[in-house]
């Protein structure tokens, strides 16, 4: 039940497959055909397209019918909030690295002092 998880889990399940990954990475460069995106994946077109699924109900991606194909584009938004999701956690994570550095420095001193 995907829909039933926050955005930001989605976008997170949604790039922690390889085979996504890469064609978000595809997409970063330009849209591209469903075909064109599953031409170098070694998997049956309805398996790849289930991956697109994912990628779309996270909102990475979106698609649309031109002619009798159906066109791929990257939603980079989507890729910010997860790049915000991840800095303010590095902020938090810097913090407390800091302040433990800073706790084994005391330490060090205290028993230098002994």
């Amino acid at each position: 039940m995907p829909n039933s998880k926050r955005p930001i889990e989605r976008v997170f399940i949604a790039l922690s497959d390889p085979t996504r990954r890469a064609v978000v990475q595809k997409l970063s460069e330009r849209s591209a055909t469903v075909s064109q995106l599953a031409q170098p994946f070694d998997m049956a077109l309805p398996s790849f397209t289930q991956h697109l699924g994912v990628l779309e109900d996270a909102g990475l991606i979106v698609s649309q019918r031109q002619g009798r194909s159906r066109v791929c584009t990257l939603n980079p938004m989507a890729l910010k909030a997860a790049e915000d999701w991840m800095a303010s956690h590095r902020k938090q994570w810097e913090s407390r690295l800091d302040r433990f550095e800073s706790h084994l420095e005391k330490m060090k001193e205290e028993k230098s002092d002994d």
